[in-house]
């Protein structure tokens, strides 16, 4: 099985950014142990800053994998490019977030993806994509 994780803006501050919402460890590290816990599985990482370029990624995930674990970040809040682009591919995409978006915010608490994703996960840490993956693995999608 291959999965796609796409991250989008500030996530490539993990490990440095509001340790007490996102925690002390960055992505590249926990990728590791994702990739070591889930062997069978082989994981592709894109991250951007850029909304087009996560669309344009979206794209090309959908080409090459058979699932995809998207945190928008941000971009969940506003984005209807990836909205758009979710619902134009034909492959199951997990919105996964680390926070709990509910207990933050009020804009937080509107996701524009979620609505033409197959499930969202939500306010376990980076454990959420663990959860994700799990979802993938177990063929719940």
């Amino acid at each position: 099985m291959v999965l796609t994780i796409i991250n989008g803006p500030n996530l490539n501050l993990l490990g440095t950014r509001e340790k007490d919402i996102y925690g002390s460890m960055g992505f590249e590290e926990f990728l590791e142990d994702i990739r070591k816990e889930y062997p069978e599985i082989q994981f592709i990482y894109f991250q951007s800053n850029i909304e087009g370029e996560i669309v344009n990624a979206l794209h090309k995930a959908a080409g090459e994998c058979d699932g995809i674990i998207l945190n928008a970040a941000a971009y969940t809040h506003t984005s209807v490019a990836i909205a758009d682009a979710v619902a134009a591919i034909n492959k199951p995409v997990l919105e996964v977030h680390i926070s709990n978006v509910l207990t933050r915010e009020e804009f937080r608490h509107n996701s524009l993806i979620g609505p033409v994703c197959s499930g969202t996960i939500f306010g376990f840490g980076l454990n959420s994509y663990k959860l994700a993956a799990e979802a993938f693995a177990r063929k719940f999608l």
